[in-house]
């Protein structure tokens, strides 16, 4: 490496993090935040998926790979997410909903999110959640709201018990009660 080459390496890295930081600012969110690339498997290393519970990741990996061998490939759409990347979602559900009691239907806040504690995922395509759907508690994996087909979270004790009864939406959680 030259010298002027050593030099501009960390120009570059000052570059980068002041462009992350203003697109942060603006509202664009990155991998950093959560954000979630097509195509992302359970099996990838970026922060939506490795900042995930270590139980969660274990037994969403293990049952992947025997969902695979039905020929069906779990997909990310959202796993961890940032606080940031959680109030963005829960300011366009209610620009979209028309009020913050009807966004809850959909998006919990930064503060009761599952997803940012790392405890929950949203899954496709459809032959993912259907396999889910009938054999997710065995790995102690359960849908827990019935307007979310798409939403997983960990429940241990479902190996042996079977899910719990699903909530209507998020508003009817009591762990999202105030």
């Amino acid at each position: 490496m030259t010298r002027s080459e050593s030099a501009r390496r960390p120009a570059l890295a000052v570059f980068r993090r002041t462009v992350r930081q203003v697109l942060r600012r603006r509202g664009a969110l990155s991998e950093a935040d959560g954000a979630v690339p097509p195509g992302t498997t359970v099996f990838a290393e970026i922060p939506a998926v490795a900042n995930l519970d270590p139980e969660f990741l274990d037994a969403l990996r293990r049952a992947a790979k025997d969902a695979a061998d039905d020929g069906v490939e779990f997909r990310v759409n959202s796993g961890w997410r940032s606080p940031a990347y959680q109030n963005q979602l829960r300011r366009k559900a209610i620009a979209k909903y028309g009020s913050e009691q009807e966004a809850a239907r959909w998006v919990a806040t930064a503060d009761q999110s599952a997803h940012v504690l790392g405890n929950a995922i949203d899954l496709g395509p459809f032959e993912a959640t259907a396999w889910l759907s009938e054999h997710g508690a065995a790995y102690g994996l359960c849908q827990i709201y019935r307007n979310e087909p798409w939403h997983y979270e960990l429940r241990p004790e479902a190996v042996l018990q079977g899910c719990p009864p699903m909530y209507a939406d998020p508003s009817q959680d009591p762990r999202l009660q105030r």
